[in-house]
């Protein structure tokens, strides 16, 4: 009986330590699922461009993306031009995301015959949860080479004198799921001006908005802002655009209005000629498309 009553005794404090075991387990289990995690804020634009200039994004890791962007003629070329569509410019782009934090792209225009490229590097990235960050802030790196014929040949040209720099700082933030906002305090200097009057160092501010419709479709907009009295020899404007992007799947479809000519930000910022008053605006396109060169190790391990 002895015996019984110890085997007894024996199996309940067993028992009553697997359940206390049981009971820490569980609450470790729990502290980890409520332990704060971080949620990073994505798509705060879909695009790598707002319409002509850069947005905050980079592409994925490991994805390349391929940008044809196409301007027609001034509307204003009347009817004879069929109002600007018998003129095209183009520019043909590759963009990769090397890390979650750094991008880097080339193009090539036809204007001026105008090479370019760039390094975008995410500073910071708008998050809440465990850590509280209220915007994005992306630091822009980018040169332009235009390789058209020199003016004078007779005179010495320096290769050097081909050259344009453009540094930029973009501070985005989305507000909800459907307004996105970023400001763009824009350097541009230019290594051989067109006149004596002109600066060598040119400063813009700029400002891009997003407004989500729908699921697919957004209207976007940008103003860049040229302080005035910085180019004398062309009649230089600050550069206006406005459009409309249309997600399908792995194409980015964005159509625009704008004033400026340039496809990229050194000639964005400094050749704008157009006024939108005397119907100077282009009509123009830009078509990206994603292509996965490295899948992401979190993919990688599911397969």
């Amino acid at each position: 009986m002895k015996t019984k009553i110890q085997l007894v005794a024996f199996m309940i404090l067993a028992l009553t330590a697997f359940t206390a075991n049981a009971q820490d387990d569980m609450m470790n289990l729990l502290n980890k699922e409520a332990a704060p995690v971080i949620d990073y804020t994505s798509a705060t634009f879909k695009a790598t461009r707002v319409v002509v200039g850069h947005s905050c994004e980079n592409p994925g890791t490991g994805d390349l993306l391929f940008i044809f962007s196409h301007h027609f003629g001034a509307l204003n070329t009347g009817y004879e031009n069929l109002f600007g569509l018998k003129q095209a410019q183009v520019r043909l782009g590759l963009e990769y995301g090397v890390t979650k934090w750094l991008g880097l792209g080339v193009g090539l225009n036809t204007l001026q015959n105008t090479w370019d490229g760039f390094l975008k590097f995410k500073v910071l990235r708008q998050s809440k949860g465990a850590k509280r960050m209220p915007f994005t802030l992306t630091i822009l790196g980018s040169t332009a080479i235009y390789t058209t014929k020199w003016s004078d040949p007779s005179r010495k040209n320096y290769f050097t004198s081909r050259m344009s720099y453009a540094s930029q700082v973009i501070l985005a933030r989305k507000f909800g799921q459907r307004f996105s906002l970023q400001i763009m305090p824009t350097y541009v200097h230019v290594n051989l001006v067109t006149g004596p009057e002109d600066h060598n160092n040119v400063f813009s501010l700029g400002a891009g908005a997003r407004f989500k419709i729908s699921q697919r479709v957004a209207i976007n907009a940008e103003y860049y802002y040229l302080f005035p009295h910085q180019i004398k020899s062309i009649p230089a404007t600050s550069a206006l655009s406005v459009g409309v992007d249309i997600e399908t799947g792995g194409h980015v479809f964005q159509i625009f209005l704008t004033n400026a000519n340039g496809e990229n930000t050194e000639s964005l910022v400094t050749q704008t000629t157009g006024k939108w008053q005397n119907g100077e605006i282009f009509l123009g396109f830009n078509i990206s498309r994603i292509f996965t060169v490295i899948k992401p190790k979190e993919f990688r391990k599911k397969q």
